[in-house]
């Protein structure tokens, strides 16, 4: 956070053809799409109560992914990158989301051969964690390292296995910890920090978005959320079942940044 900011979620509305979204590994169950419209208010009443403006784009009801508005930028305190899904029917999200953030920072752009997704860069502090995934690749990783080296970040790959992006294995959930699916993504990548481990019952449940010292984290994974309490992380539980099913989670419903970007002189 800058002196005298504010956070802003940048979300999207769930598109009437969520349904027909992309799967990688979870089964393709039936979308119930109003029931996930209102989950996703819910979402976004959340975040504002966690000290959040929302600023919600409309709904792209032609791009069923849509709603995952996270791989479509990663956004730095200095500079917003738009990057270039690896999934070929994602990349028509990206024109608007780039339109909302060029309001708030400066925006740069991802080119071909790259492909990467928001999904699987994991900020903590200086370090961008980026998963090889079948999403994100070398080009797209070795390219995010470049555009962001002038700002005095570093970009660490992490293999991953078993899921869709690096924050389905891992996420930060305090300042020195993570929470972590050791069947995804091996925990010495994160020895820097203390590691929570998922329940062994609730495999997806490694995915939190911290909010400043609290978390916005799903509902129906308890056995993980009183890990998570145990530690003294403070837990919002918010219902994202049918969002689930598309093979979404908390981080990938918003982008949520300070409001205002680092001074230029900040840049290296």
């Amino acid at each position: 956070m800058t002196p005298g900011g504010t956070r802003i979620a940048i979300v999207r509305e769930v598109s009437a053809s969520l349904g027909d979204c992309e799967l990688s590994y979870v089964p393709r169950t039936r979308v119930d799409v109003e029931r996930a419209l209102a989950q996703h208010r819910d979402y976004a009443q959340a975040l504002e109560s966690l000290g959040c403006t929302v600023v919600a784009l409309a709904a792209q009801d032609a791009l069923p992914d849509a709603v995952f508005v996270e791989d479509m930028a990663v956004v730095l305190d200095e500079v917003a990158i738009m990057t270039r899904s690896g999934a070929k029917s994602r990349r028509a999200e990206s024109p608007s989301v780039a339109q909302a953030l060029a309001q708030y920072r400066p925006v740069v752009s991802m080119s071909t051969p790259a492909t990467l997704d928001g999904g699987d860069v994991l900020r903590i502090g200086r370090v961008l964690y980026v998963g090889q995934s079948d999403r994100s690749n070398a080009d797209g990783i070795a390219q995010l390292g470049q555009l962001v080296a002038d700002y005095g970040y570093r970009v660490q790959p992490v293999p991953i296995s078993g899921c869709l992006h690096l924050k389905s294995a891992v996420t930060q959930v305090a300042q020195d910890r993570v929470l972590l699916q050791p069947e995804w993504v091996d925990a010495d990548a994160f020895a820097d920090f203390q590691v929570i481990e998922v329940d062994p019952g609730e495999a997806h449940a490694a995915n939190a978005l911290r909010i400043g010292d609290q978390l916005l984290y799903p509902a129906n994974f308890p056995r993980t959320r009183e890990r998570l309490r145990a530690a003294g992380i403070a837990v919002t539980a918010v219902d994202v079942s049918e969002l689930q099913k598309a093979e979404g989670a908390t981080t990938c419903c918003s982008l949520v940044f300070a409001a205002w970007p680092a001074p230029p002189a900040g840049r290296r």
